[in-house]
């Protein structure tokens, strides 16, 4: 579990540089403009305080999601939320216990 932690922080670091505009929505923070990097069946963007969320999927309608530290350094473990499921009538939008998020790409951009 150490070595996807330390590739999902990898990943997730270098996949911003690719990330395409939009808008997210996370509990605790509210709705904010983001860049919103997906990659298979995940995705990561950066919170306001520069933590990056990362999500995967790991079967159909079920996802883990990380939080990493801005400051993360390496080796460091993300901070782990698995039993992520969709919600039902918000497309983009994945829930656990009493966190959601959405992410959302602005139209025209491929998505």
């Amino acid at each position: 579990m150490k070595f996807l932690g330390g590739v999902l922080v990898w990943g997730a670091m270098t996949a911003l540089a690719f990330a395409q505009p939009g808008q997210c929505t996370v509990t605790g923070y509210g709705t904010f403009d983001c860049d919103v990097a997906v990659d298979g069946g995940g995705l990561s963007f950066a919170l306001p305080d520069g933590d990056i969320l990362a999500f995967t999927l790991v079967e159909p309608e079920l996802g883990i999601g990380y939080v990493i530290a801005s400051d993360a350094k390496p080796g460091q473990s993300p901070n782990e939320m698995a039993g992520f499921a969709p919600v039902a009538d918000k497309p983009g939008c994945w829930a656990r216990d009493e966190f959601e998020f959405c992410a959302m790409v602005s139209a025209g951009e491929g998505m």
